[in-house]
């Protein structure tokens, strides 16, 4: 029977005892499409349809918290791609790459996928060009489509940045009264990608987009956080370690799967040399310990290098 022939009841009881992706091989249909039913059937009843995992995720009353155990496995975590129509980066190519080569229990879309140009607070630089929401928007769904293909099985989240969040700031400040109408959150036009502040995996190892900013935040993320953090928004990609008496743990900044100079970034870092770096992390772990992050890099266009290896992607 396909899914269409459910009942609203029918599908939000099925939903919620098997979740999106035993649903939909069970009625032979596409996870998207089961994400997008409940997409609608949640404006339409106006609540929340959670699938048994993410009843489990949240932790305690936290908001925008969710939680995932892995006992052996990998995470793939991309950040900042600031994607814009008509760029297709070394990074994003190698991002896909991987997770078709590696085949991740998870892949986190760590903060700031969308840019948001068109909506940003802060005012326009001269005459910047800047691609309009609708082309950003669909740029991203190609783009994250390519990631969906290479790893179909994976678990994917998209931990929100502060560029993601333009998005429904805007809304909600200049059309409150749309609230929970389908279209008007950033998560509906995203249904395979479960949002969120942060993602605690093995309650060892946080992943989100920011915390401390400078140039010793990632020391600074881990020190006080007490765990392994993972985080983007400074574009600096690297792993530092920290250990004391609790033993070894990691601060990593996820780079940028953008490039460090294009078109995004031009007029308001005025052509100053940056440290960023582009490329992604890859997340070991063994009985829930995490082992020591491992960096994708960009070296030159198409080749990337990962294990004293270098990797063409093109």
């Amino acid at each position: 029977m396909p899914l269409s022939n459910l009942s609203d009841e029918e599908f939000v009881e099925e939903f919620e005892l098997l979740g999106a992706a035993e649903l939909s091989k069970k009625y032979n249909q596409s996870v998207r499409s089961a994400y997008a039913r409940r997409s609608r059937l949640e404006n339409k009843l106006q609540t929340k349809i959670k699938s048994p995992d993410e009843k489990r995720s949240i932790v305690g009353e936290v908001h925008g918290r969710l939680e995932h155990n892995l006992i052996n496995g990998t995470i793939i975590v991309g950040s900042d791609a600031h994607y814009w129509p008509y760029k297709l980066t070394t990074a994003h190519k190698a991002f896909v790459y991987f997770c078709k080569k590696f085949k991740p229990n998870i892949i986190v879309a760590n903060g700031d996928f969308l840019d948001g140009a068109s909506i940003s607070r802060h005012a326009s630089i001269g005459w910047e060009h800047k691609p309009s929401l609708v082309d950003e928007i669909e740029t991203c769904k190609e783009r994250l489509a390519e990631i969906e293909a290479a790893a179909p099985q994976a678990k994917k989240f998209w931990t929100l940045g502060n560029h993601d969040a333009r998005f429904e700031n805007r809304l909600a400040n200049v059309a409150p009264e749309y609230a929970r109408l389908h279209g008007f959150h950033l998560s509906d036009h995203f249904p395979d990608w479960e949002p969120c502040w942060s993602l605690w995996v093995n309650n060892n190892t946080v992943i989100k987009h920011r915390w401390k900013g400078g140039i010793h935040a990632s020391h600074n993320n881990t020190v006080n956080a007490g765990k392994n953090i993972v985080t983007g928004h400074l574009h600096s990609l690297k792993v530092q370690p920290f250990s004391d008496y609790n033993g070894t743990r990691f601060g990593v900044d996820t780079g940028t799967l953008a490039e460090p100079y294009d078109e995004q970034f031009n007029n308001y870092m005025e052509d100053n040399p940056r440290s960023w770096r582009s490329g992604f992390v890859l997340l070991t772990f063994v009985n829930k310990k995490l082992l020591w992050p491992e960096i994708v890099h960009v070296v030159e266009e198409n080749v990337v290098d990962f294990r004293g290896e270098l990797i063409n992607v093109a």
